[in-house]
Formats: structure tokens, C-alpha cells, sequence
């Protein structure tokens, strides 16, 4: 085994291990978007369609009130866009930790961008050196949550009328996201991005077509952006 392939298989065990814990709060996620997806009268083929193309759980949840209420095309996919719009502050702050990786590994990277991937290897990619070995970190954990949520969520698809309405795995979801923002809201830009986001979303809730929604994540992303590039801006006293 050269050097590369040792870097790469040390690099995905750590980043498997590390991520491994995270990994739990996937599971009601995917459970609520499998269940979801079949609620609004989605076949199994077109749910695990749906989540094998567009791989992004709040993006799926958002999009599916628009979808049962045969909203337009343009409002769906806006819709969709605005909400993964965070991988957009996401990809940049995590870009450097693919120096010397080639284009073909990072657009496989680029789709298996998740929360919880992001925030659990984000730091270590910008400190190791290896290009092998920032590769491995990063893939392994990404694989898994892959296979991870398209195995729960056709749970969810096939499970959807079974289990009880009681379990409130809605709420359990909602917990596993707010796990995921705690290591992000360590960097500035995501917690300013964060706040903004939220107040302003909230602020708006009552916009029609949920475009409150849309709005309160654009305002978001500025206010993460900004908050990038503030630093720089400042004149020295």
C-alpha cells in the first residue's frame, strides 16, 4: 500500500469515527422526510427519486406543501434554492480543505455536502496537510450519511402508516438540526447567517406563499457573507 491509499484509509477512519455520533440524529430526519414524501400521495419510486436527486431533507420539506398544493414550478424551485442556499456559505468556508484534490472528487464532494458532515470536518480539513488524507476524512462520513438516509427515509416511505402519530418524530428531527447548528455557530459568519435567518423568517412568517421563508434565508446568507468579509474591510487605525 503506497503512501496515498495509507493517508486515505486513516483519514476515513477518523472521520468515520468522528462523525459517527452525529450520525444518530439522522435517523428521525429521514424517518419524517420518508413518511412526509408519501403524505402528500408521492409513489415509493417517486419519494426515493426525489431523495436520491435532491438529497437534502429540509429542502424536500419545504418543497412538499408547494408540490400537494400544485403551486408553480418557478415557486417550487425557488423554494428549494433559498433553502439549500446555506451550502453556498458552506462550500466556500470549507473549500480550502480540498487543496490539491481534483475536480472530479470535488464535485462528488460538492453533492454529498451535508450539515452535519460540514460541521464535524470542517476544522481538521483546513489543518492537515495530506490531500489523501483530507479526502478519506471527508468521504467516509459523507458515504455513510448517503447510505444512511436513503436507507431510514424508504423506511419512512414504507412505515408511513405504521408508526404512531405519538412518537413525534417531527420534533425528534427538529432536535437533530439544532445539535448540527451548536459546532457551526462557533464561526462567526454562521452564527450572525444563523440569527438573521431566523429572526428574519420569523419576522415574516406571515408573507404569502412562505416566501417569509425565502426571504428571512436571503437575508441570512448577506448577513453571513458580510460578516466573511468584514474583517478585511476595516481600515487599519
Amino acid at each position: 500500500m503506497n503512501a496515498s491509499q495509507h493517508g486515505f484509509r486513516d483519514g476515513a477512519r477518523e472521520g468515520f469515527v468522528a462523525f459517527l455520533p452525529v450520525s444518530v440524529g439522522l435517523i428521525p430526519w429521514a424517518l419524517v422526510v420518508g413518511m412526509a414524501m408519501t403524505s402528500i400521495g408521492l409513489t415509493p419510486l417517486q419519494a426515493m427519486g426525489m431523495n436520491i436527486i435532491v438529497f437534502a431533507g429540509t429542502a424536500q420539506l419545504g418543497t412538499l406543501p408547494l408540490i400537494a398544493a400544485a403551486a408553480p414550478l418557478w415557486l417550487i424551485v425557488a423554494t428549494a434554492l433559498a433553502l439549500n442556499l446555506r451550502f453556498v456559505i458552506f462550500s466556500a468556508a470549507i473549500a480550502p480543505g480540498f487543496r490539491g484534490i481534483g475536480p472530479g472528487q470535488r464535485w462528488l464532494a460538492g453533492h454529498l455536502l451535508t450539515d452535519g458532515v460540514f460541521a464535524t470536518c470542517f476544522d481538521k480539513l483546513q489543518r492537515i496537510d495530506d490531500p489523501a488524507w483530507r479526502l478519506g476524512y471527508y468521504l467516509a462520513p459523507s458515504l455513510w450519511t448517503w447510505a444512511l438516509w436513503q436507507a431510514f427515509a424508504l423506511l419512512g416511505i414504507y412505515a408511513a402508516h405504521r408508526i404512531p402519530a405519538g412518537w413525534s418524530l417531527e420534533f425528534m428531527a427538529t432536535i437533530a438540526l439544532l445539535v448540527l447548528l451548536v459546532p457551526m455557530a462557533r464561526v462567526r459568519p454562521m452564527l450572525i447567517a444563523a440569527l438573521v435567518g431566523g429572526i428574519g423568517a420569523t419576522l415574516l412568517r406571515d408573507l404569502p406563499l412562505r416566501l417569509g421563508v425565502i426571504a428571512g434565508i436571503g437575508a441570512g446568507i448577506a448577513a453571513g457573507f458580510a460578516a466573511e468579509s468584514w474583517p478585511s474591510s476595516r481600515e487599519p487605525s
